[in-house]
């Protein structure tokens, strides 16, 4: 993406009326950009009567004489607009106002013009209004709207009621794009429902009912595979030359732009495994030329690791078999032998029609140009040397690294001892049973509508069931269909809450629900439906043990996930993906993955420990794997292994990291992969970090185009465009919170210069250096955040209470959750700011517990 294509509304905010440094757009957010300026000393009514006189004052000597009630010219009346707004028309008018002197388009050019502060004032008085009115017209009246499942939810859902992984499967593949609110994927407002999406939930429980439980009675089988290994395009010829089709091999790993060799498939079993289940698969593998003489450099990995090979789905039905598909989750790793050919075992879950494919995760980045590479630079080791992305001479005299598979053994369906995990998991230990199937149908009913049934729902089951009966469907096929209907049923799409509209806290039942989904984005297990049946869970004390439970279980890191995701928007990161060229290891190392695990992980280590929150703004530790830890240039770089995982090091002496804002994973989705801007960055840092979200400029405003000349750094082309009295009151507060960040390159590499531009002898240095509207300096990166600790530390946790509040209710918090979340904070503060605490102290809130 083009520079101002990427920061175009957050360069220019300005023109929306962050003009007077977001002083009044903080009065709306509950004073939090006091931090930023010098706190307000008026009250709210009469800072309200003062905005209203600027207001007045100003349509009254500028714009009346033309729009006034009698006038109107191009049918624009402003004799009745004041504050406060209430209506979208005056919204409009508002937003027109502030367009036109923004741009100096009104007054005309042959009328009186007002000066520079009063037309500050005006538009500060102005954006203020729309700020207030906007969170009048768009409150819920602090309640949670009522919602569907989110697609993650949905599959969370179903793969707990199923008791398998249902992924495979891809069954939201085809549902429309989620829509967020902020950022956030639960809020009730934008998990909209359209007749499209209610085809596909109709679609997805037909597949998983009928694949997983309607699958017919199958023999295990057995197959053999020990050639015609045929691999397309540009491998076949070799292939046929020097193995005769004998092998099947990998050179790369999948995620490459070429993707010749990065998926191994058995050509002879195209066709995929009759039914779903569990197969045996047996792989006899060996890892070639892992000690290879040619230049590491070429294949850009890490050739002291060993290799590995993994498994994963592919259907020859949905898209060529030899290139990436719509569903591939790995379903089986292992480590391949370097000295000899061993025999690789593994069990994984298969659907019907699915066939394995093989894959090298770590494998060499991008075949094709390495093999270009070593044909010319080692030509005369060969005895016909052959150049370009020729294999055969190379695959039969030298030592090209790969994988290479001899055999292949496929054996299943595998009987599972007591029937599948879906039969027991759906009609309980003994299977389905015609005779107790109504019995059966309800209790999975109970599960999946996450409360008791009531008379309304029996009915409907057993109408169904017994309709099915009738049309002579077998007892078994019609449990099944009666499935199917339970799970399109609005009971279990949505939290619908059985509360009583007159009562405000949130009955039992309803607690249990949005508790779970807030922790585990699934439905409540055994021990917390007790706890809502027992009528106990609504009770403070028992609440905080379930709390407890449920944080130490794995299943929270549904929680972690999805929270973090939406909090910092590591959703995004890959959307926005770097240049190969400019950034090859973020994808040969699949950096994105070990990004967004650094701040889970760090996460996790927090809510374990009850570790203060502060240490998410500055900490002297953080959590890598050997990935992050080159990326870092850590020490430990040297020591790690890929088996270690993420390990915990010091940064004690390391002042480039620390914090979540040290952190690969928000340098880069505060980045657009090509350019870094402190405008992108500091927006980021105010919306998350510290709450304060800046409204988006009009169309009319043009973007900053990136200056590829390099003539000029981002710095000072962003103090030439703050020469403007209108940008620069804004800028003051945006740019310097992103020059702190502008060290890290768009995938968050330290740097000291900015690239050097092509034709130019040196690069322009980076200056982390900034002063904030409030008159702190700072002059790098970690001067920054100490600044941050120092003078925002109360802000920030405000704010993470607010999201995490968000989050678990599903709304956004307005102006009266302010008062609770001040207790909130303080208690927090009491107890050492750990987040532990303040995590129990958000579910266990008034707020929380509220419809």
């Amino acid at each position: 993406m083009h520079f101002g294509e990427s920061v175009r509304w957050r360069v220019c905010c300005a023109v929306w009326g962050c003009l007077w440094g977001f002083a009044a757009w903080g009065i709306a957010v509950w004073g939090f950009a006091a931090c930023l300026l010098a706190p307000c000393s008026l009250s709210a009514a009469e800072a309200d009567a003062q905005r209203e006189a600027v207001i007045t004052d100003f349509l009254g000597q500028y714009c009346l004489q033309c729009h006034d009630a009698a006038t109107a010219d191009g049918e624009r009346e402003f004799e009745s607009f004041g504050l406060p707004i209430t209506s979208t028309s005056q919204l409009i008018t508002a937003d027109e106002i502030i367009d036109q002197v923004t741009l100096r388009h009104m007054p005309p050019e042959d009328s009186e013009q007002p000066s520079d502060e009063q037309r500050l004032e005006l538009l500060s008085a102005l954006r203020d209004g729309i700020t207030q009115a906007r969170a009048k017209l768009k409150s819920s009246g602090g309640r949670t709207v009522m919602r569907r499942l989110s697609n993650r939810e949905y599959e969370n859902t179903l793969a707990t009621l199923f008791g398998r992984r249902v992924d495979t499967l891809g069954l939201t593949a085809d549902f429309p794009k989620e829509n967020t609110s902020q950022h956030m994927d639960t809020i009730g407002a934008s998990l909209v429902t359209s007749g499209f999406l209610l085809d596909q939930y109709l679609s997805a429980a037909s597949r998983l009912v009928e694949t997983r439980l309607g699958k017919p009675e199958t023999e295990p089988q057995s197959w053999h595979f020990t050639k015609n290994f045929k691999q397309y395009e540009e491998l076949a010829g070799a292939h046929r030359s020097v193995f005769k089709f004998e092998y099947l091999c990998l050179y790369e790993q999948p995620n490459t732009d070429t993707r010749q060799g990065g998926y191994g498939h058995i050509e002879d079993f195209l066709q995929g495994v009759p039914v779903s289940g569990l197969y045996d698969i047996e792989v006899h593998v060996q890892a070639m030329h892992r000690d290879t003489h040619y230049d590491p450099k070429l294949f850009r990995i890490d050739f002291s690791e060993p290799f590995q090979i993994a498994i994963v789905p592919g259907d020859a039905t949905k898209g060529h078999i030899h290139y990436p598909q719509a569903i591939e989750p790995i379903l089986a790793t292992a480590v391949v032998p370097d000295a000899q050919p061993e025999w690789l075992s593994f069990r994984v879950w298969l659907e019907a029609g699915q066939t394995p494919r093989f894959i090298f995760p770590n494998g060499p980045y991008e075949s094709r140009a390495s093999v270009i590479a070593v044909n010319k630079r080692y030509k005369d080791e060969f005895k016909n040397p052959k150049t370009g992305v020729s294999r055969t001479t190379l695959l039969r005299e030298g030592a090209l690294p790969h994988l290479k598979i001899g055999e292949v053994k496929i054996h299943g369906p595998i009987q599972e001892p007591g029937g599948s995990v879906e039969e027991q998991s759906v009609f309980g230990a003994e299977g389905f049973q015609e005779d107790r199937a109504l019995e059966q149908l309800f209790a999975f009913a109970q599960r999946a509508y996450r409360r008791p049934l009531d008379a309304s729902d029996r009915t409907r089951i057993e109408g169904l069931y017994q309709k099915r009966l009738s049309e002579d469907a077998t007892p078994r096929q019609a449990a099944l269909d009666t499935l199917q209907m339970i799970l399109c049923s609005p009971s279990f799409l949505y939290l619908s809450e059985i509360t009583a509209e007159d009562e405000t806290t949130l009955g039992p039942f309803d607690l249990a629900s949005r508790l779970s989904y807030a922790l585990w984005a699934a439905p409540p297990d055994a021990e917390l439906f007790v706890a809502a049946e027992t009528g106990h869970l609504t009770e403070t004390d028992a609440l905080k043990t379930q709390i407890a439970r449920m944080l130490d279980d794995e299943r929270s890191d549904e929680f972690i996930n999805g929270f973090l995701d939406s909090w910092l928007n590591l959703r995004e990161i890959g959307n926005l993906p770097p240049p190969r060229k400019a950034a090859s290891e973020y994808y040969a190392e699949n950096l994105p993955e070990s990004m967004k695990q650094e701040a889970r992980t760090f996460f996790r280590n927090l809510l374990d420990k009850n570790g203060p929150v502060t240490d998410l703004i500055d900490a002297d530790y953080t959590f890598v794997d050997k990935k992050l830890a080159k990326l870092y240039r850590l020490p430990e770089r040297d020591t790690l292994r890929l088996a270690d995982g993420f390990q915990r090091v010091s940064l004690a002496e390391n002042h480039q990291r620390g914090g979540v804002l040290g952190m690969a994973a928000v340098q880069t989705v505060s980045a657009n992969g090509v350019d870094t801007s402190p405008v992108t960055r500091g927006v980021w840092i105010l919306e998350n970090i510290l709450g304060i979200t800046p409204p988006p400029p009009p169309d009319e405003v043009p973007a900053i185009d990136a200056d590829v000349s390099g003539a000029t750094t981002i710095r000072e082309r962003l103090t030439k465009h703050s020469e403007d009295k209108a940008c620069y009151v804004c800028h003051r507060n945006i740019d310097p919170l992103g020059y702190a960040l502008e060290t890290f390159d768009p995938i968050g590499r330290w740097r000291a210069n900015y690239p050097k531009p092509k034709g130019k002898s040196a690069a322009a240095k980076v200056d982390p250096s900034g002063k904030l509207p409030s008159g702190e300096t700072y002059e790098d990166f970690s001067s920054f955040k100490k600044v941050l600790l120092e003078s925002r530390r109360d802000v920030f946790a405000r704010n993470l209470i607010e999201k995490l509040l968000t989050y678990a209710t599903g709304r956004h918090m307005e102006q009266t959750d302010r008062f609770e979340i001040d207790e909130i904070r303080s208690r927090v503060q009491s107890d050492h700011e750990g987040l532990r605490t303040m995590v129990t102290e958000v579910l266990t809130s008034e707020i929380f517990r509220s419809r």
